[in-house]
């Protein structure tokens, strides 16, 4: 049956977001998901009361938005709003207008309207589409016209003109060349690295900060002076990067010079690291280099939002084999690298030492002192950054200081510099030379690299149940490449795979390490996780020893990376929280600087035409966020449907599925409408941009079909014949929750046998930092409960369940796996259910082997599961749970969704995530 297209044309009426949609279930879906009002709920005729086993707010849920936290700010460098003369305004005062790209309002230029805006971001950002593709595209949309009638764009040239043509973002590329000035050789010795000049493309620091700064997306999520950070009890917590003891200290030096008084101290965040896109080809490596400031707070990095710039791609010198392992090309490819950077940020020095009036996101101008801040990088990269001999401590042994590496150049030669003190002689860091850095002072722990990328390698993931983010590889899986994702998946099943088969000392060796990496992983760090990672690290070095003595590591352990752990405490005080100086940053945004680039190029002569797409992105970029913030994309490209005045659903529609009476088809189920996207089956979860909330659980929207919507017959399909009677049970509780249930008989219990509606999930939104949540720090994943998932097997996850809100931890908290999910009305109040079977915790603490709690699943006299009803109120989030396999082997046919009926305990997993370990230790 042919099919009429349908506009998007359904504005979300929430302020701040740009969704549009083709029908009105779909805004009810994404304005049940995205901008649900948590915290404060009235209860109304038709709301069921709160359950009796939620009595309110956890301490197991991580601090909210709005945790009541003492921030003091640096008392001089502070940040005042200036005029742009950099007069100090009056508190209180408005921006003053803009001077620069002031457009007339609903004015698209360099776009003659918002659908070229569209299409041209379409088209060249989110598709990628190849040229010859868009100039077909072009000529098949201009066969549909009338004579005489273009298309928006009449060639792909045309589409690249405009956004060349945007007046923002795109700051312009420039290069320079390098070569060698030394001692050439003679005849054949010539080295053939030494005749060759090295290009080194690099774009204006200075102007790039100046772009970020500006952002308006960024306007309320930075720091304007350095902070310093406490809880209710007066602890010191560490957070953001100003949140540390470095920028706080450095803004000691500046504030000497009264002038300086007001201003805001601006740190650059550099990261760099060579990648390789193409093996094949040729060996193709590239080096990029990003840079980012310290203002912005770390819920911006985990949120993947564009706080990071490409600013140069350094110079990859080679040679052949002959004279690659030369100290004379050693030390050039160092002093290229370290002369290159310095180049670069050049432009930065002067507004280093005189304050700079810049404007920020939210309109004002305040005047601006730069800095040299931390570099993001992995261990070898580090070992090029300080110049250290390949295997030294970056903190223990070695340089320490600018200073003291001069002072043995001039005592000691090049062997006993190398040898003895780990250095590499004549060769200074970049920050030499520029005011108030040092690199030895500015290199920052890598979670990525150091800590979790080289730890943990390969594993056979067979036997664990569902859980959002966990991967799964039946038959094992040969990498070619380790990626951190990878390793970080191995991490949260690692221990109870390990657990039985290998010695005690070896699991808690194990143990202790993973417990380091997920505290400093936190997002907020305070004195008691510092005590905990202390311990960790203590742990960890202690047990250890068990691979000296089994003969593993006859001669001891030799692990840089390994070797930086008892480093973490000190670090994390001088920079705040290490989740916001990860080397993933920069390696995610290796994706879409330079592999999507160097795959879109001719592959010939590849780097111009990716500093072509890179600076055409950020146009883009700009232009979308500068549009955004005029309300420019506030509406669909069609008449907007009009909405209620209370921000309803949208009225007097036509053609418009009401969602009511639903019939399942190919457009509601397995994620094939993508306005349903709460309820897709590959939709696990995921960052959530809503601020200023608690959280809470909601059954999906649309219920299962074809299956029976009375109490009866639903416990007859589904085989649970005292489902009934449990309904009961629930409803007697609900009524009255301090009654002993063992004094009265079942027949003063309520009855309803009545309508009732199953749900195959339901959807539960948490504040969790620490994961890669949205910008609000918010998360929301899926709890499943359905007979097939994905036309396979069933699943039916775990959830944690609040027992006592005041307890600790794990001990106030009970594990459950969910079987079903409903909802019934009973006396004109809806009552949103689950049907469970407990698991209850064997002993009083944690294993202290694997640190995890265990339980056991709670069986009746006759071995049958124990089920109870419960109000979804009461759920925390999923729970994973994972087999105790002892010291047998798993045998091949199990398969991951037969292991909570296969083991007879479990572990539970708190390294599943971050979340997780906050909550279940």
């Amino acid at each position: 049956m042919p099919q009429s297209f349908k506009p998007r044309d359904i504005p979300c009426p929430v302020s701040g977001c740009f969704r549009l949609f083709t029908n009105r279930s779909g805004l009810t879906n994404h304005t049940r998901t995205q901008h649900a009002c948590f915290g404060v709920q009235t209860h109304l005729e038709n709301e069921s009361p709160p359950p009796i086993s939620s009595p309110g707010p956890s301490v197991h849920a991580n601090p909210t938005p709005d945790s009541e936290t003492e921030l003091r700010s640096h008392p001089f460098i502070n940040g005042k709003p200036c005029d742009r003369y950099g007069n100090t305004l009056p508190e209180g005062s408005p921006p003053p207008p803009p001077l620069e790209y002031s457009p007339l309002p609903n004015d698209f230029t360099p776009y003659n309207n918002q659908a070229e805006f569209e299409l041209a971001d379409l088209l060249y950002r989110r598709t990628q589409m190849p040229a010859t593709q868009i100039n077909d595209l072009l000529q098949i949309w201009a066969t549909t016209l009338p004579a005489n009638n273009d298309p928006l764009f009449v060639n792909k040239q045309d589409l690249y003109d405009t956004i060349d043509l945007s007046p923002l973002g795109g700051v312009p590329w420039e290069s320079f060349g390098v070569s060698y000035n030394g001692d050439m050789g003679d005849g054949d010795s010539q080295a053939p690295w030494k005749k060759t000049e090295y290009d080194v493309w690099f774009r204006d620091p200075q102007l790039v900060l100046q772009e970020q700064l500006k952002n308006p997306d960024f306007a309320k999520e930075m720091d304007f002076a350095p902070k310093r950070v406490f809880d209710p009890d007066g602890k010191r917590c560490y957070t953001d990067f100003m949140s540390g003891n470095w920028c706080w200290r450095h803004a000691d030096m500046i504030a000497k010079n009264r002038d300086n008084h007001g201003s805001t101290f601006c740190l650059i965040i550099l990261g760099s690291d060579k990648t390789t896109v193409s093996v094949a080809t040729g060996q193709n490596e590239y080096y990029p280099l990003y840079m980012s400031n310290g203002l912005v707070h770390n819920n911006v990095w985990q949120a993947h939002r564009n706080a990071v710039s490409l600013i140069g791609f350094l110079a990859v010198p080679k040679t052949n084999r002959e004279h690659q392992d030369s100290e004379e090309f050693r030390n050039f490819r160092w002093q290229l690298f370290h002369g290159s950077i310095r180049r670069i940020l050049e432009p930065l020095r002067l507004g280093m030492e005189t304050p700079e009036i810049v404007q920020f996101g939210d309109g004002h101008y305040c005047r601006v002192i730069y800095g040299i801040g931390p570099y993001i990088a992995d261990y070898p990269e580090q070992v090029l950054l300080t110049c250290i001999v390949q295997g030294w401590c970056l903190r223990c042994g070695g340089r320490q200081s600018h200073e003291h590496t001069l002072a043995l150049f001039d005592a000691l030669g090049t062997k006993a510099l190398w040898k003895g003190y780990g250095i590499v002689n004549d060769i200074m860091p970049f920050t030499y030379g520029f005011p108030r850095a040092d690199i030895h002072e500015l290199v920052t722990p890598d979670l990525l690299h150091q800590v979790i990328k080289g730890t943990f390698k390969t594993i056979s993931i067979m036997a664990a149940p569902s859980f959002p983010g966990l991967w799964r590889f039946p038959e094992g899986r040969g990498f070619k490449q380790w990626t951190g994702d990878d390793s970080k998946a191995l991490m949260k099943v690692y221990l109870p795979a390990i657990s039985g088969h290998i010695p005690l000392q070896m699991v808690r060796t194990v143990s202790s390490f993973v417990e380091f990496c997920y505290l400093v992983r936190r997002s907020i760090i305070d004195g008691s996780t510092l005590a905990a990672i202390d311990l960790a690290v203590a742990d960890f070095h202690r047990e250890q020893s068990i691979f000296e003595q089994k003969g593993i590591c006859p001669n001891g352990f030799s692990l840089p990376r390994q070797h930086l752990l008892p480093h973490y405490r000190h670090l994390t005080q001088e920079f705040g929280a290490p989740n916001g100086l990860c080397s993933s940053i920069t390696e995610s945004k290796h994706i879409k600087a330079v592999k999507e680039p160097w795959r879109r190029s001719s592959r010939f002569e590849a780097l111009g035409q990716m500093l072509i797409i890179n600076q055409c992105l950020d146009k883009l970029a700009a232009m979308c966020v500068n549009f955004q913030a005029r309300g420019m994309l506030n509406g669909p490209l069609f008449d907007p449907i009009s909405l209620p005045e209370d921000g309803g659903s949208p009225v007097n529609t036509t053609d418009i599925d009401d969602g009511a009476n639903n019939k399942p088809s190919d457009s509601n189920v397995d994620g094939a409408n993508d306005e349903l996207d709460s309820d897709a089956d590959d939709n696990d979860g995921g960052g959530l941009d809503s601020r200023n909330i608690i959280g809470e659980v909601k059954l999906a929207r649309v219920p299962f079909a074809k299956i029976p919507r009375n109490v009866p017959d639903l416990a007859h399909h589904l085989g649970i014949p005292q489902l009934r009677e449990l309904i009961r049970l629930f409803l007697f509780q609900q009524y009255h929750p301090n009654s002993d249930l063992n004094k009265l008989p079942p027949n003063d219990f309520p009855y309803h046998d009545g309508h009732i509606l199953a749900f195959p999930s339901a959807i539960t939104t948490f504040f969790a930092p620490s994961d890669y949540s949205g910008i609000g720090g918010m998360y929301r994943e899926q709890i499943r409960a359905t007979p097939s998932w994905r036309l396979g097997p069933p699943r039916y996850d775990c959830i944690f369940v609040e027992q006592d809100p005041e307890a600790l931890g794990f001990h106030g908290l009970h594990a459950a796996c969910v079987l079903l999910f409903f909802s019934f009305r009973f006396e004109t109040v809806l009552y949103p259910c689950a049907l469970v079977t407990w698991f209850s915790a064997i002993g009083e603490e944690p294993c202290p082997n694997t640190r995890m709690w265990r339980v056991k699943p709670d069986l009746d006299a006759n071995g049958e599961h124990i089920m109870e009803v419960i109000h979804i109120d009461c759920i925390l989030r999923v729970a994973h749970l994972l087999g105790d396999v002892g010291e047998e082997h798993i045998p091949h046919y199990l398969t991951h969704s037969d292991s909570l009926d296969a083991f007879k305990t479990f572990y539970v997993n708190k390294f599943a995530d971050h979340h997780a370990h906050e909550i279940a230790f």
